[in-house]
C-alpha cells in the first residue's frame, strides 16, 4: 500500500501502467453527475455588428430598466471594452423560455 500511495514504481513498469490506466479510467468513465460538474459556455459572447449575447442567468433577476447598465458592466468585465448598451432584448427558444439577452451597443 505504501508503494501505491507514494507512487514508488519505475516509469514504464507494469504496476506503473496499471496505475495510469486506473487514473485515466476514473477521469473518463466517472459520470459528471457524481461531481455535479457541467461545462458552461461563456456568459457573454460578442456577435458581429456591435451586439452581444448575454446568458439568461446574468440578467434575468435584474429589473428591465437596470439591464443596460448591468450588460455594460458584464461586457466591460469580459472583453475589457468600454461600451454603452442602448437596448437589451430577451432571446426566446421554441418553448418561449428566455435563453439569453441580446445587448445592442452604440457605435
Amino acid at each position: 500500500m505504501k508503494r501505491f500511495i507514494f507512487w514508488d514504481y519505475p516509469r514504464a513498469s507494469f504496476p506503473y501502467d496499471i496505475m495510469v490506466a486506473l487514473i485515466l479510467a476514473f477521469i473518463f468513465l466517472t459520470p459528471p453527475e457524481i461531481f455535479r460538474d457541467r461545462p458552461r459556455a461563456s456568459e457573454v459572447a460578442m456577435l458581429p455588428g456591435g451586439m452581444y449575447m448575454i446568458g439568461a442567468e446574468e440578467l434575468a433577476k435584474e429589473p428591465e430598466s437596470a439591464r443596460p447598465s448591468r450588460a455594460s458592466e458584464l461586457i466591460r468585465k469580459r472583453f475589457h471594452e468600454n461600451v454603452k448598451v442602448v437596448k437589451v432584448e430577451p432571446h426566446y427558444d421554441a418553448e418561449q423560455e428566455v435563453k439569453g439577452f441580446m445587448a445592442y451597443t452604440k457605435p
